[in-house]
């Protein structure tokens, strides 16, 4: 069911992006004819005030004047006629975006969304927190100061100042400037040892193929700074060894040797990559926002859960999905969005809860707490999996 709700999703996402596409074509050709007649129109009316210059109102022969600016006042109407009719052509389009999305998308989601759940003040500022983190993570400083001031939401600088630092940090990778990312590898080597990290090893590295990029002019700068990768030999043996072999090359340029694959671009949005799952891991944070997770799961679960609803409403099954904290199916949303062991009760076939935490037996075997109550009889319990009969409070709370 799953696949079937994805494919009806992908099709109607297809159909309003075709829509989409046809108003950026005719914005794309309204910009381009617009462009042409208003060229054009501007050498006519300068190639008049040309005339008049030349040969002066008094000597020029009125009736050909007049005629000459009918004609110019006329081409200019019609044109400022055909821009307003392209253009409202233009806003009809735009409509039929608007319809597709209200054919193909269902806006009312109320249906299957818990009522009242930011009504506490204590849940909005759970909310605000995760925003502004969100906003600090993207490095969008200022919007992030603006809804602290908003919301009231206090930020412990403690907090903020780590992301500051991986922002700047970022900023200056993106301009392949390696520097503050060597100078922050080197102050946290160990920790990155730690996690079996290769970031510090992988920035001396483009930094070394960066003095490549500048010629025999740069090969003694190149030899000097392969004494970085002295600590690395161990594990990247290989590499360096391809490295030092490409000065080989050096006088008729990389580019035309077999070591050309050092200069991917590509290296560069990898490097970003490593060092924002390192600082992250280091940080102690997810390396993707949690805002942004949660967005792009509710974006995956809503259809199937509008679905759901549909059909529990055509079926006349009300009764069945009472619980809007509960889900009335499992929706898988991949391995990606896999963060923690989740456990159901082999007994009742419900995940567990705060509410209904797993139990673990005398015996090893392990239930819901519900499960466990209810096979209790007369203060016993036997295991439902061997004959072992048990005190139900010598049972322990399992924690995953």
């Amino acid at each position: 069911m799953c696949e079937s709700c994805n494919a009806v999703l992908m099709e109607q996402c297809g159909f309003v992006e075709r829509e989409l596409e046809k108003v950026l074509h005719r914005f794309v050709t309204y910009g381009h004819q617009s462009e042409e007649r208003l060229d054009e129109l501007l050498r006519n009316v300068c190639e008049l005030r040309s005339q008049l210059v030349a040969y002066g109102v008094q000597d020029a022969d009125l009736s050909v004047l007049h005629q000459t600016m009918a004609k110019c006042c006329k081409e200019i109407k019609e044109t400022v006629q055909m821009l307003a009719s392209r253009h409202k052509d233009i806003h009809g389009s735009v409509s039929k975006v608007g319809k597709a999305i209200d054919r193909n998308f269902d806006a009312e989601v109320s249906a299957v969304v818990t009522e009242n759940v930011w009504d506490s003040q204590e849940r909005q500022k759970y909310l605000s927190e995760t925003i502004v983190e969100h906003l600090y993570r993207q490095g969008m400083l200022s919007v992030a100061e603006d809804l602290c001031q908003e919301s009231g939401v206090v930020i412990d600088m403690s907090m903020k100042q780590p992301f500051l630092e991986l922002n700047r940090i970022l900023e200056a990778l993106r301009t392949q400037d390696l520097r503050p990312a060597l100078e922050w590898a080197v102050t946290n080597r160990q920790r990155l040892l730690d996690l079996n990290s290769t970031l510090e090893f992988k920035l001396h590295r483009l930094y070394f193929i960066s003095l490549l990029n500048g010629g025999i002019s740069k090969q003694q700068e190149a030899l000097q700074y392969a004494r970085h990768f002295q600590p690395f030999a161990s594990q990247h043996h290989r590499d360096i060894q391809i490295l030092m072999g490409s000065l080989v090359y050096l006088r008729h340029g990389i580019e035309n040797s077999p070591y050309r694959s050092l200069l991917e671009t590509d290296q560069w949005a990898e490097i970003c990559n490593i060092f924002t799952r390192d600082a992250c891991s280091l940080l102690g944070l997810s390396v993707e926002s949690p805002l942004s997770v949660s967005f792009a799961s509710g974006c995956m679960a809503l259809p199937v859960l509008m679905n759901i609803k549909q059909v529990i409403e055509q079926r006349q099954c009300s009764g069945v999905w009472t619980h809007k904290d509960e889900l009335p199916i499992e929706i898988d949303l991949g391995k990606n969005c896999w963060y923690h062991s989740v456990f159901a009760c082999p007994i009742l076939r419900q995940q567990t809860s705060e509410s209904n935490p797993p139990m673990k037996l005398i015996c090893g075997h392990v239930i819901s707490r519900d499960a466990l109550n209810k096979l209790t009889n007369a203060g016993k319990l036997k295991c439902p999996y061997c004959p072992m009969e048990q005190n139900p409070s010598d049972a322990k709370q399992v924690f995953f």
